[in-house]
């Protein structure tokens, strides 16, 4: 144990215990010129109630010239699967299931997919040694740039190969966006991946279902292994679209990972919000439908909170409201705890949520974090620097008063059994909590890169202090159930007969 965490202390790989196929997460970019303030954001949250709710900071190091680089399957496992020639520099980054951001403003955002071709390559000696967290990884090791990282990692598949599920990634930084998709090949050599650029002023969003269609040669808004085309015809995979181009979803088969409207609800969701002119429909015709655009420019410039809104989105204020299902949480509670289900941007097993912020007016690019579901819990500003201990190394089958996670947990467990009851002390808490937070960034921006990130530990310190008194608040004012009443909209049966 000593061992292992000493290993996530210097920061060689995330806080993982297993390859964890998180497919239920949902990503976002706002490129530079469709936000408020020419920030650039890229947004995850990483839903599962097995994966590993810790970030790390994994320091900058020097490296002896000619050594070599492990590549890891899990951060658990101490043996490498292969090597890789090591850089003499790498950069400072936030890891966690996937990594963030690095110290020059790189963000990644990931997710997983499904692909009826190939649905999943288990890792195997022989094949493909990159799984895409360690893709991933090498990325925020060596790169300033989303091109540089794009590739990068494009190149490390053909070289080395990758393993798992497909998975989507946005990539970016302070000047542009892109999103990359990548699908291991049945014999786990090379890969295949393409990428896409997003247009400035636009925003976009993926939730586990492939979002690329045309593959256009030639196209300098795409970057793609030259032999891409040639691959799938020898797989035996090529699909064209109306227009006779080859299409990356329709020869990949990107199906839903669950339910009809697993995925595509909320990229309608997503884009229908921040453009709501364009009158999206909420249905599609079926997995490989082109309708929803893979960006949309949005109607007003969009602000980080609009962002933080989205992660708290349940389809409130639609047909779709998941509190209106037979399925929802007791006492008006937004979760549906069933498998395979439709499901909202807001899901009850997120085990956090992050916001990647970069602008050239802040001292040094930021990581919000949100601890559990956004929804009873605000998100907190960090720089790429090391994090306060309470925000560090909890673990989830050892309760322990000193973690965030744990702090979290208390308030999210209670009020979310009682939400219409607490809901609204718990709101007004995570408001407060942001509107702090975001008038501290505003007011820290002459400071040095040191001296912000010491500011932003400090508030991160007052809040985890303030979660713990607020479930003592909670516990205090509705100890025992006093004062929690029936959501009048799903009184049980019996009372609606008085």
């Amino acid at each position: 144990m000593k061992k292992f965490l000493t290993k996530l202390a210097v920061g060689l790989a995330a806080l993982s215990l297993v390859n964890v196929d998180a497919e239920a997460c949902t990503i976002m970019l706002v490129t530079k010129g469709a936000s408020a303030d020419g920030n650039v954001f890229v947004s995850h949250c990483d839903d599962g109630f097995d994966n590993d709710p810790n970030t790390v900071f994994v320091p900058a190091k020097n490296h002896k010239k000619g050594s070599l680089r492990p590549v890891y399957t899990g951060a658990a496992n101490t043996k490498a699967i292969g090597h890789i020639p090591e850089v003499e520099h790498t950069y400072a980054y936030i890891d966690a299931d996937y990594p963030a951001m690095n110290e020059h403003g790189l963000m990644l955002a990931e997710c997983t997919d499904l692909c009826a071709r190939l649905p999943e390559i288990p890792y195997k000696e022989g094949g493909g040694i990159f799984y895409a967290s360690e893709l991933g990884r090498v990325a925020m090791e060596r790169c300033k740039t989303a091109r540089e990282a794009i590739k990068l990692m494009g190149k490390l598949v053909d070289e080395y190969g990758i393993y798992g599920k497909a998975k989507s990634m946005f990539v970016a930084d302070k000047n542009e966006g892109w999103l990359f998709e990548m699908q291991p090949t049945p014999s786990g050599k090379g890969g295949l991946w393409i990428a896409e650029k997003i247009p400035d002023g636009h925003f976009s969003i993926a939730a586990n279902q492939l979002r690329i269609h045309a593959i256009r040669e030639g196209d300098p808004n795409q970057i793609f292994n030259p032999k891409l085309p040639q691959m799938l015809e020898e797989l035996g995979w090529t699909a064209y679209d109306k227009q006779g181009n080859l299409d990356w979803v329709k020869s990949l088969q990107a199906e839903e990972i669950a339910h009809p409207y697993y995925s595509m609800r909320r990229v309608w969701r997503g884009l229908d919000t921040v453009a709501p002119s364009l009158k999206l429909s909420p249905t599609v015709s079926g997995w490989d439908s082109d309708y929803y655009p893979l960006s949309v420019k949005p109607d007003k410039k969009l602000a980080i909170t609009d962002i933080m809104s989205l992660y708290r989105d349940y389809y409130q204020g639609t047909e779709f409201d998941m509190t209106t299902k037979n399925t929802a949480g007791g006492h008006g509670s937004p979760y549906d705890y069933t498998e395979n289900s439709e499901r909202a941007i807001l899901t009850a097993d997120t085990r956090y949520a992050y916001i990647a912020q970069v602008n050239d007016k802040l001292p040094a690019p930021i990581f919000w974090l949100s601890t559990n579901t956004a929804l009873e819990n605000p998100f907190v500003p960090f720089t790429v620097a090391k994090m306060p201990a309470a925000y560090n190394f909890a673990l989830k089958n050892k309760y322990d008063d000193s973690k965030m996670f744990w702090a979290s947990n208390q308030v999210t467990a209670l009020s979310r059994s009682y939400w219409n009851s607490l809901g609204g002390t718990v709101s007004n808490a995570v408001n407060q909590s942001e509107k702090n937070s975001l008038e501290l960034v505003k007011s820290s921006r002459n400071l040095s890169k040191e001296k912000f990130a010491a500011k932003l530990n400090q508030n991160a310190l007052k809040i985890f202090d303030d979660w713990k008194n607020l479930y003592t608040k909670l516990l205090i004012e509705y100890n025992g159930g006093a004062g929690v009443k029936y959501d009048e909209q799903y009184l049980p049966e019996a009372l609606t007969k008085y």
